[in-house]
């Protein structure tokens, strides 16, 4: 009976023993636990990541912020370039308003010289009245930029005249202008109509092809 009770007792403390060794070793790896929790390395670690999710975050609110802002130019662009491009249809479609606004009155006159013409025999105050109506178009003309061209007695020029036929007057230069079928017109400095004219041949070259053949014939 007594051995019995010295194996229990033996039993007994090894468990104890073996619980305190348990306990001891939970206690040690706690406190290095803790002990890497308050490590200086962890620490920093720690302050990285919680700053680099403030940083990802800040950065999420701006791309957000930016995209909504880059909608917006984007719709605005849209308005404006729907709105530029109505008012250049709308200007070039009624580019001629205030030259044709300018023109009007005169059709309104010409509209009144013809009725006089119809209802009086002295046709020399219309013809005068008309001489007025027609000073009055090309000052508007002028106006706007646009002259006549002067070319009778000019040199022949393919850049404003138009060859229609030839003649020959040797009391003119060869290829000068001799007279002016139709009026030729600039708009500021570009040719909008050619001048139709008649030119004067080169009858110099004519003479000099006689000449030759006289000599030619007297050999």
């Amino acid at each position: 009976m007594s051995e019995e009770v010295n194996e229990f007792d033996t039993l007994e403390s090894e468990q104890i023993k073996n619980e305190e060794n348990t306990s001891s070793k939970e206690a040690e790896s706690e406190t290095t636990i803790t002990e890497q929790q308050n490590h200086p390395l962890v620490e920093n670690i720690e302050k990285e990541l919680e700053e680099l999710k403030l940083n990802f975050i800040k950065a999420d609110t701006e791309k957000k912020e930016l995209q909504d802002r880059l909608l917006r130019k984007v719709a605005e662009f849209d308005n404006y370039k729907r709105r530029t491009e109505n008012e250049f249809s709308n200007l070039f479609k009624y580019a001629a308003e205030n030259f044709i606004k300018k023109i009007l009155p005169v059709v309104d006159d010409f509209e009144r010289s013809l009725k006089h013409l119809a209802e009086s025999e002295d046709n020399s105050s219309v013809t005068e009245g008309i001489k007025m109506i027609y000073d009055k178009l090309v000052k508007i003309l002028d106006d706007q930029g646009v002259k006549k061209m002067e070319s009778v007695g000019k040199p022949f020029d393919v850049h404003f005249h138009e060859a229609l036929l030839q003649k020959k007057d040797e009391t003119q230069p060869p290829h000068s202008v001799l007279d002016e079928l139709e009026t030729g017109y600039l708009y500021q400095d570009k040719v909008i109509r050619h001048a139709k004219v008649i030119v004067n041949e080169d009858f110099h070259t004519e003479e000099t092809a006689s000449d030759d053949t006289t000599k030619e014939e007297n050999v």
